[in-house]
């Protein structure tokens, strides 16, 4: 999680992700903490370990199914090509992040395993949590798309009527799952509703 307002997205996603008995190691940086403060009542601590705690207590998950990583923890499994994960998702991520992902940068943990996950050919889905884009920005999520990295700009659809925030947020999570292959049943699949109501 980057410090792009939508705290909610990653928060929704990784519950989840843990719900779903998947293991997620977590890299928070530090200006997501402070959003995360901001837009949620969740409050996190400094220290990587005790923001695992109280995440662990939050989700009521095993303790040893998430961990949680400081951006400076260079021998964390992310860092490494040789530690198998299914994926990564940025979520929320900002246009600093997808511009030091695009060129490769890795001076923190979070860019290492974006870097990674790209030169090992996993899936990279970015949740860009910004508007309007500008030319730079464009030419970093086209960069990025050509190396195979999923752009999944957090913008909700409106067709099925939502009628809470949470719905709008579960329409991103949910599109994060399937990209993930991951089952879901966050909202109906398009065709779905019309079926059942046609069933006799």
């Amino acid at each position: 999680m980057t410090g792009a307002s939508g705290a909610d997205y990653g928060l929704r996603l990784l519950q989840c992700l843990l719900e779903a008995d998947w293991p997620v190691q977590l890299l928070i940086s530090k200006a997501a903490q402070i959003v995360i403060s901001m837009e949620t009542e969740l409050r996190l601590p400094a220290r990587p370990r005790d923001t695992q705690q109280v995440l662990v207590d939050h989700y009521r998950c095993q303790p040893e199914q998430l961990r949680v990583f400081g951006p400076d923890e260079w021998t964390a499994p992310p860092a490494s090509g040789s530690a198998l994960a299914k994926g990564m998702v940025v979520c929320p991520c900002t246009t600093g992040a997808l511009a030091a992902i695009a060129n490769g940068n890795s001076d923190n943990l979070l860019e290492r395993a974006a870097d990674v996950t790209l030169k090992e050919g996993r899936k990279l889905i970015l949740v860009l949590r910004e508007t309007p884009l500008s030319i730079i920005h464009l030419e970093n999520m086209l960069r990025l798309a050509r190396t195979g990295a999923v752009i999944l700009p957090a913008n909700p659809g409106f067709y099925y009527r939502p009628a809470t925030v949470a719905q709008l947020i579960d329409f991103i999570v949910a599109r994060v799952l399937d990209q993930l292959d991951i089952p879901h049943t966050l909202l109906p699949r398009w065709g779905e509703e019309e079926t059942q109501d046609k069933r006799p």
